[in-house]
């Protein structure tokens, strides 16, 4: 990206956000200390998600899926289409200030996140499916996100050389090293594995948590912005419709109910981690604001509606189990007794 272009992209980006009137957003200063440390706790929170991750991948599960590519194939094109034109039909359609409007397509752009996994689990997916399908995500990502990021941008006015590609492109190139060290730790010490994934996960949260109450004191007087109705019904609708078509194209394309349930949980799920990175790291504090925070409502959200459709399908199963299960006793029982005939 040309540095001229890309800075006045952000001298105007700058300039919309400080017009006043409805969903605007206001600027504020934040302390120069603080800025730094919650850039710091980003980074790591990433660096240390993709290490954890790393450490759930085997190579030769990677190739299987990837000789019968149908179900990665379809996750990826539910991933880079359903998300990000979801992002931009919001936006469009709750009429979105720039500041918002580009927050919520690089949320909406970024590759799947690593919570997918533990959902899919959760759901009796197919767990292969789901760290291949977010391995792929990722990488596509480097070519796919600067690229939709470029198309959907010129739909906003302003927006159009406001996007960082060079930021993003670094960011994401940042994900895949940390990755690349997980998966040479499981493939090389499999034995240390499991105790990294669980030691970094320990670690992410506590980073997260303390990113949250940091970046919480530094927008304190404005936090209320991040409430608004509009970002609300955003980061309610923006997972909740990932969810759903993600498991409505998988049924489509008729792959198995394990696979859906796997595609909608990654479909849904977006790699918040790098989403925050990419917005405290190439936007200022006095272009983002407090919208630096929606990636933490999004989570919020996605958690919920994740959770609610989990214990829905365990209370489907439970209800269903049951009932197969009497049916297989009477089966056999009529059985026995057509044995014990003369």
């Amino acid at each position: 990206m040309n540095e001229t272009t890309g800075h006045v992209g952000l001298m105007n980006l700058h300039n919309l956000s400080s017009i006043s009137g409805n969903g605007s957003m206001s600027i504020f200063d934040m302390p120069k200390p603080i800025d730094t440390a919650i850039n710091i706790l980003s980074i790591s929170t990433l660096f240390i998600t993709m290490i954890s991750l790393g450490c759930t991948m085997e190579i030769s599960k990677i190739k299987a899926h990837l000789l019968k590519p149908k179900g990665v194939a379809i996750a990826l094109v539910a991933q880079f289409c359903i998300m990000p034109l979801t992002a931009f039909s919001l936006a469009k359609i709750l009429q979105l200030h720039p500041v918002k409007a580009i927050t919520v397509l690089i949320c909406g752009c970024c590759p799947g996140g690593s919570l997918s996994n533990t959902f899919s689990f959760i759901l009796k997916g197919d767990m292969n499916l789901s760290i291949v399908m977010t391995t792929c995500s990722t990488v596509a990502a480097l070519g796919l996100m600067p690229l939709l990021l470029y198309i959907f941008s010129q739909g906003f006015t302003g927006l159009e050389n406001a996007v960082p590609y060079v930021g993003i492109i670094t960011a994401l190139i940042s994900t895949l090293v940390p990755c690349a060290i997980g998966i040479l730790i499981n493939h090389y010490k499999p034995n240390y594995s499991a105790a990294v994934t669980q030691i970094g996960l320990i670690i992410m949260m506590l980073t997260t948590i303390a990113a949250s109450v940091v970046a919480g004191i530094a927008v304190k007087d404005v936090i209320w912005m991040i409430f608004m109705p509009d970002v609300v019904s955003v980061a309610v609708l923006m997972p909740l419709i990932g969810f759903t078509l993600g498991y409505v194209m998988s049924v489509i394309c008729r792959l198995s109910p394990k696979c859906s349930r796997t595609i909608s949980m990654e479909t849904g799920c977006q790699n918040i981690q790098l989403c925050i990175a990419i917005l405290k790291v190439t936007f200022s504090p006095q272009v983002i604001g407090p919208m630096f925070l929606f990636p933490l409502l999004y989570i919020m959200f996605q958690c919920a509606e994740a959770l609610l459709l989990a214990l829905c399908f365990r209370l489907y199963h439970k209800v269903k189990t049951p009932a197969g299960d009497t049916g297989s006793h009477k089966h056999v029982a009529v059985t026995q007794e057509e044995v014990k005939e003369p």
